[in-house]
């Protein structure tokens, strides 16, 4: 389809409703939310007017420098970073409140957020009652002598996705391996691994294809899994600006959700008082499977001859293999899989077949299954049989949740990969060693579920955990926090206190105080979705000279072990770190330049795999053949029986800042249910229920929703006593968030 032939919808098209404001709705009051948090923020106004205008933005991975972008003009500012505000214009907790841990527990999580920053350094010994304040030099001299007598192997590092910067990320992973361990991961492991594990089987690049400009080219945008009016609010604005041009959005998905059906964009004064329709149509799959929908596409696109036969002929490899395998899968299986009739499936093909340039969007709903990295394959063998990458208009697009997540792996923090995402073996340790002047271990290290899994059978000593909160991000909380209480030691570096923090140690917990994104000393980078590395510069805070910058307690956790280490490492500035990242990753030539705000380089450039030239040893994109795990069984079930989907709803990853979600309308407690199951059930709207999972039970109430029978949906993290750990991707080592479960109504047992 060229550009002249795409249908526009004209003037109101798009339009959701004539009532203004949509104050008739189950919609965010983004206003009124607005005022709120300006009084919210009113002790420090003009620091967080510093933050959003000069700071590059700590909520999602689209890359907002202050209140511009590179995508399209204007003021590009949401409620996901609004949101964030208060974490860093919060003054410091009452020391007096962290001397008795139950009564922190008992504030739960957002009222230990509200008590306020971290402002300087404590320790709990295990017996104490609580947490006193120490000094710096008391926490170095204890932790050194402790660490220094432990096994490499018996240590570990996990490090969030919390506004950490790439210099934070490098840092961590050097000094981990400067110790003696790759045991060294990041939250990246949780969400999009399977998709790094995908795209480089396929491409060979583990990032974006695309940039979001080439929304405005494209045909098609498919959103598979991702829900980016709860996620990435300012790419619905992108996406309606697509729209207006004639670019279709089709979303497949478990649920119908109603942002990505109607959503009021506050900084378009259309969509802000009548609404905008940004999906022309869902494809309702069951949970998980996505992989059996994509497949049988992908037969019905190969069936009816509408794949690219030059480019699979000339840039590929692997596609007789493909053509085999999916011989081998019946179509009517498959539909039965995905829960779709065969008229959805070839209906979404022909709308891939009819685009001439389309991109494939994805997020956690397509990663955090069993399966997730398969189904990522799956994605990238319908996306090459219609070349959906390297031109205009065109590109699969693992879309980031947050600010932190792509850098993450790239930065070298994982526990199975070096900088540049290069895997670890004995050739690359010594390529690296011999740049960094020091030995490396040439095997990987342990993931973050497999590190949790070993302080459950006591062989992890030491543990140090900045940010994050394993006891609401993984599943049976109760088990995570049984295998953090036999550690040693652990040391929590954050700037708000977390539950995970109270598990009472084996023998000491250090909480060390961090300092923000825009506190970091010497400024910072971030690399966004679209592969545009930016610099954030530095924004101080003289009110809180306790906390330091997450790099410098890296560095002092190095020098407390090891002497010597500042001679090794060569990290002692911002500008040090950036130029060593530069030496260590070809790609990110150009971090070392970066100075002040708006300096920023997408690596890359527009599009990878442009011209046809792929990353992969072949120089050719690859097709991986894959088969869903449910073919050849019985997908019978009883009328109780459903598989369980987490999902989040007005939260920041697991900080929940509501307990009523405005997009939804559905409280924490709610489990969303379809109608027709619901119906055959007996229950109605708001009913208390039992849901029954093999490792934990969870109380709540009815949310009756456009969800596809046989499933439901609730929040995470509430319902992680559902989901049972060990259970992860074979490929990425993501966590399967999703449980086969038993309803029933409360009390009926």
């Amino acid at each position: 389809m060229s550009q002249a032939a795409k249908k526009k919808p004209g003037l109101f098209g798009l339009l959701v409703s004539p009532i203004p404001f949509g104050v008739h709705t189950t919609k965010p009051r983004h206003f009124r939310e607005m005022f709120r948090i300006v009084w919210e923020n009113r002790s420090n106004l003009r620091y967080a007017w510093k933050v959003l205008s000069k700071g590059t933005c700590d909520g999602c991975a689209l890359g907002t420098t202050g209140l511009k972008d590179w995508t399209i003009d204007g003021t590009h500012l949401c409620l996901v970073r609004l949101n964030l505000l208060r974490l860093n214009t919060m003054p410091a907790l009452d020391g007096a409140k962290i001397e008795d841990a139950e009564a922190l527990g008992a504030l739960g999580s957002r009222g230990m957020r509200e008590l306020g920053r971290i402002p300087f350094p404590m320790r709990r010994r295990r017996g104490e009652r609580g947490f006193t304040r120490v000094s710096w030099e008391e926490v170095w001299s204890d932790v050194g002598e402790r660490w220094r007598q432990l096994e490499p192997d018996r240590t570990a590092m996990y490090v969030t996705s919390r506004g950490i910067t790439n210099e934070v990320y490098y840092t961590a992973q050097k000094v981990m391996r400067l110790l003696g361990t790759n045991n060294v991961d990041n939250s990246a492991r949780l969400c999009h691994s399977p998709s790094s594990v995908a795209l480089k089987a396929t491409i060979g690049a583990a990032a974006t294809t695309c940039s979001y400009k080439d929304w405005w080219d494209a045909d098609l945008i498919v959103f598979l899994g991702s829900n980016p009016a709860n996620d990435q609010p300012v790419a619905v604005k992108y996406l309606l600006e697509a729209r207006k041009g004639g670019t279709r959005s089709v979303m497949v998905n478990a649920y119908r959700e109603p942002g990505m059906a109607r959503y009021w964009i506050p900084s378009n004064a259309g969509s802000a008082v009548f609404g905008s329709k940004l999906t022309d149509r869902f494809y309702m799959v069951k949970i998980g499977g996505d992989l059996a929908f994509l497949n049988a596409v992908q037969k019905l696109l190969i069936e009816d001859g509408h794949t690219h036969t030059e480019f699979i002929e000339a840039a590929t490899v692997g596609y007789p293999e493909l053509q085999a395998e999916l011989a081998t899968q019946p179509l009517d299986e498959l539909l039965e899989i995905a829960g779709v009739t065969r008229a959805d499936a070839q209906a979404f093909a022909d709308e891939v077949a009819g685009a001439e340039r389309a991109i494939f969007v994805w997020s956690m709903g397509i990663t955090q299954h069993k399966h997730g990295s398969d189904t990522v394959r799956a994605i990238c063998n319908l996306g090459l049989l219609r070349e959906a990458v390297g031109r205009d208009g065109t590109g699969l697009m693992p879309i980031r949740g947050h600010s932190g997540v792509q850098g993450g792996a790239e930065m070298g923090a994982y526990s199975n990969v070096f900088p540049g995402g290069v895997p670890i073996d004995a050739d690359s340790a010594k390529h690296f060693g011999e740049l960094w002047n020091m030995p490396l271990r040439d095997e990987p290290g342990l993931t973050t579920v497999e590190a949790l899994e070993a302080s459950m059978r006591g062989e992890i000593d030491a543990y140090h955990i900045i940010g994050g909160n394993f006891l609401e991000t993984m599943p049976q909380p109760e088990r995570i926090e049984a295998g953090l209480a036999k550690i040693g030691l652990r040391i929590h570096s954050d700037i708000v206190m977390t539950s995970q923090m109270l598990v009472e140690p084996a023998d000491v917990v250090y909480v060390l105080p961090a300092a923000t994104r825009y506190e970091q000393k010497d400024g910072g980078t971030e690399t966004s979705t679209e592969r545009r590395v930016i610099y954030s510069p530095e924004i101080p805070r003289k009110d809180l000279p306790g906390v330091r910058s997450e790099w410098e307690l890296l560095l002092d956790l190095a020098r407390a072990v090891r002497p010597d280490a500042d001679e090794v490492l060569g990290l002692s500035s911002g500008a040090a770190i950036r130029a060593d990242i530069e030496r260590a990753v070809p790609f990110y030539k150009g971090i070392a330049k970066l100075e002040k705000q708006g300096d920023q380089f997408q690596y890359g450039g527009r599009h990878l795999c442009a011209e046809r030239k792929f990353m992969t040893p072949d120089g050719k994109a690859h097709f991986v053949p894959v088969r869903p795990p449910q073919l050849g069984g019985s997908n019978e079930r009883a009328a109780n029986e459903f598989v369980l989907a987490t999902r989040r709803g007005k939260q920041f990853n697991s900080m929940v800042q509501k307990d009523w979600d405005q997009l939804t309308g559905a409280e924490r407690d709610h489990i969303f249910i379809s109608a027709a199951d619901a119906r055959g059930l007996g229950l109605t709207q708001d009913q208390p229920i039992r849901l029954q999972s093999e490792v934990g039970e969870f109380l709540g109430r009815t949310f009756i929703a456009d969800v596809t029978e046989g499933t439901l949906q609730g929040f995470w993290p509430e319902v992680n006593v559902l989901i049972s750990a060990g259970r992860v991707d074979r490929g990425g080592g993501a966590p399967d968030y999703n449980a086969r479960v038993t309803l029933e109504a409360a009390g009926a047992r």
